[in-house]
């Protein structure tokens, strides 16, 4: 009789896992609860010097990190965020891809430049990154691609490049569970975030938030230690048959 408990299986002791846009907001509470979970982490983003808050919350619950200063949406340095990782610890079992661009352009205004940026950091990266762990992953990993409940309903705002970049990260994450799963045994689930703080959200016009909230039935927005324990659950055994799927954690936004 096995003695594996229902909270043995949200463990993640002897794991590697990489986030990506791991410098500021969601990105450091994800590395933070992995780490709790039981992870050691290898915490990506192009800003290097804000990558040291994130490595040290990491250490402080007694866990490894390495740094890696990357730029997604550039398949090199993807490629290198894992190299980092096996060079520094033998193996990888989950990749967070959290690293993103959000806009509020209007679309008749929108610049190639501008939408070709948003799309090559939220879903290219988020392929570059997988390509390269998909590669070198053991059966019984899993990657996480955060995308939005931006891909599955409008917040009102000029989103085009995001909203359609969100949705693209939807499609990506069905097809390479289809193509990964059974064969490399190697879950690919999403995130759909509602409305949480972030860096994103600070940029928004003032009294936004506030003026989404009655479409809530939860009626806030998020915490991100709530957002972090659906991404340590996907990454973990308690998910081993979940893959493919989008968990949607908005508080009811795209119900009501």
């Amino acid at each position: 009789m096995s003695t594996t408990t229902v909270l043995d299986r949200f463990h993640l002791d002897g794991k590697v896992a990489i986030v990506t846009g791991a410098s500021s907001g969601l990105g450091v509470a994800f590395g933070r609860a992995l780490a709790e979970a039981g992870a050691d982490l290898v915490l990506a983003a192009r800003r290097a010097d804000r990558l040291e808050h994130t490595r040290a919350l990491v250490e402080e619950r007694g866990r490894r990190a390495l740094t890696v200063t990357a730029d997604v949406a550039r398949p090199e340095d993807a490629q290198a965020v894992v190299e980092a990782a096996l060079a520094e610890f033998g193996h990888v079992d989950v990749l967070v891809n959290n690293a993103g661009k959000g806009t509020a352009v209007p679309a008749s205004r929108e610049t190639p430049e501008q939408f070709r940026e948003v799309i090559d950091i939220n879903l290219n990266g988020s392929y570059w990154m997988a390509q390269a762990c998909g590669r070198v992953m053991k059966p019984g990993s899993a990657i996480i691609n955060v995308a939005s409940v931006a891909a599955l309903t409008s917040g009102g705002l000029p989103q085009a490049a995001y909203s359609a970049s969100k949705a693209g990260v939807t499609g990506l994450t069905r097809d390479l569970a289809v193509q990964w799963t059974g064969r490399k045994g190697i879950r690919v689930n999403a995130l759909a975030p509602g409305f949480f703080p972030s860096e994103m959200t600070d940029q928004f016009p003032d009294g936004y938030i506030d003026s989404q909230l009655p479409r809530v039935p939860a009626g806030r927005p998020g915490d991100p230690d709530e957002l972090a324990a659906a991404v340590v659950f996907l990454a973990s055994p308690a998910a081993a048959y979940i893959t493919g799927t989008t968990l949607v954690v908005d508080g009811g936004l795209t119900v009501s």
